[in-house]
């Protein structure tokens, strides 16, 4: 199995005020004169991590990533105001033009992979190229799959904790309990949602457990943002109507190359969506890794992102 790139630090860092709220943290990578790349990180509330720069030759991307608004080192920290889909799709446009590209490739994973969409079907134009992982498009269905029952069956144990801070008088609606929690005017109620909120997704996004990567999930100040702004997305549909959306406007984007990766196992964002994204875009080339979940970092995902970037990186504009 391929490993990652090695570790390289930004050459260029900054701030960019996208409205008169949020301020977003942006850095630009690699190569100042390689093919534009912008990665898109999960969540939403994800933020970014030095490891993305990692998923690129140096050699031959300049490599852009940015802290989507409320996370990460964007401010303000867990801000639900002026935060919607269409928000950051704006954000993305502002943070092209700000840094003078003409055209990039979209990479996106999870939540990623659904404003990579967004983006580029609102800004056909400006894209390069598509490079998504474990589809996510905010439907009801995968939403009651995740948070209400379906995994549960799978992940009973995990499933116990993340029902702890709510009682069994409103566990028919986890998702509209867990935003009046995530939303509450008491810290200490917020802190213990966030936290079982955002264990349970760090429980379930890799094929073995992971035990750093719930420690990671735990920190509180990456919960708050990170559970907060995921329930506050999904409470809202993502933004979208009608929700199917993002498959209705395949048409706009048929046409970019693309590159769709996917674990059989992903218990987050099962399969059946990156399917149906797959049979409405069949021009898409489809790879299903067969012992993995939903993890970016697990090793047949890592390696077939790899692949891509690397076949992207040679790809004629």
């Amino acid at each position: 199995m391929r490993d990652f790139y090695p570790p390289i630090e930004p050459y260029n860092t900054g701030w960019l005020q996208v409205s008169d709220l949020h301020e977003i943290y942006y850095e630009e990578s690699g190569n100042p004169d390689g093919k534009p790349v912008v990665f898109l990180h999960g969540g939403p509330g994800g933020g970014s991590i030095p490891l993305y720069r990692q998923f690129f030759d140096p050699q031959r991307w300049r490599i852009v990533i940015f802290d989507q608004r409320g996370c990460g080192k964007s401010t303000p920290h867990a801000e639900l105001r002026e935060n919607t889909t269409w928000d950051l799709v704006g954000d993305i446009e502002v943070l092209r033009k700000h840094l003078a590209i003409e055209q990039w490739v979209v990479f996106g994973g999870s939540w990623g992979s659904t404003l990579a969409l967004a983006y580029s079907q609102s800004y056909r134009d400006r894209c390069l190229g598509l490079i998504l992982r474990g589809i996510f498009m905010l439907r009801h269905k995968e939403i009651q799959w995740f948070y209400q029952q379906g995994a549960s069956y799978i992940f009973p144990d995990a499933w116990e904790a993340f029902l702890e801070p709510i009682p069994a008088s409103e566990q028919d609606d986890l998702m509209a309990a867990y935003y009046r929690r995530l939303t509450s005017n008491d810290a200490e109620v917020r802190r213990e949602a966030a936290s079982a909120w955002s264990v349970w997704e760090a429980s379930t996004s890799k094929l073995y457990p992971d035990v750093e990567l719930k420690e990671k999930f735990s920190n509180p100040d990456f919960a708050e943002a990170f559970a907060r702004l995921e329930c506050h997305y999904f409470v809202h549909h993502g933004f979208f109507d009608p929700e199917d959306q993002l498959l209705q406007n395949i048409d706009k984007i048929r046409t970019i190359p693309a590159a769709i990766v996917q674990g059989r196992y992903d218990l987050v964002t099962p399969m059946m969506t990156a399917w149906e994204l797959h049979c409405a875009w069949p021009e898409a080339e489809f790879v299903v890794i067969p012992d993995a979940g939903h993890s970016a970092m697990e090793p047949g995902i890592r390696e077939a992102l790899l692949n891509a970037t690397d076949r992207f990186a040679r790809m004629e504009a």
